[in-house]
């Protein structure tokens, strides 16, 4: 038996097989597509990382400080709080208190504050961190009361070294005035 050899058999092909330039064309394209998302990507990411520099870089910390004390009235003028002493509070008997502060920078800055019903008087500044308080001096500039006008313990201010971090206070102790005369019951 003789074989014929002019019909060779070939296994069957795709399409894709017979047209080869819609094959490479299509992986052309995909690979393009690929690298053109990598770049798009990449352009993002470096955008971003710069954006996150300029951002951290420029932007000023905020620092908040706040200084608070409380005013009273030794009525008996014994140096001691009792049940006879009273807060020097804001409604018509209130008491003046003044806060000078020095900067990191070195920049001075005078508040000057109330006291509130329950005899405590604030100051609160936010600022830059590289300008905030070193130093402050908290001193009694007057009080309302009719009785309690005199300053007592002697002294004009407490100075004090600012070094509390951002959202911290601090307490100043009492300012304490005296009436002109003792009460009777005092004695």
């Amino acid at each position: 038996m003789e074989v014929d050899r002019s019909v060779r058999m070939y296994p069957a092909h795709s399409d894709n097989d017979r047209r080869p330039d819609l094959v490479r064309s299509h992986c052309y394209k995909s690979r393009k597509q690929q690298l053109q998302q990598k770049s798009t990507m990449a352009n993002l990411f470096i955008t971003l990382c710069i954006f996150t520099f300029i951002i951290t870089t420029c932007t000023v910390k905020a620092w908040t400080g706040e200084i608070h004390g409380r005013v009273v009235c030794d009525v008996c003028a014994d140096g001691s709080v009792g049940p006879e002493d009273h807060v020097l509070e804001v409604c018509c008997i209130g008491a003046e208190v003044a806060v000078l502060c020095i900067t990191k920078s070195g920049e001075v800055l005078n508040y000057q504050a109330f006291t509130n019903s329950r005899g405590i008087y604030t100051v609160a500044e936010t600022m830059p961190e590289s300008e905030r308080w070193d130093a402050c001096l908290a001193r009694p500039i007057s009080s309302f009361h009719e009785h309690c006008t005199h300053l007592g313990d002697g002294f004009s201010g407490v100075k004090f070294s600012y070094n509390h971090v951002s959202g911290y206070s601090h307490a100043v102790k009492p300012f304490v005035y005296r009436p002109a005369s003792i009460p009777i019951y005092c004695g």
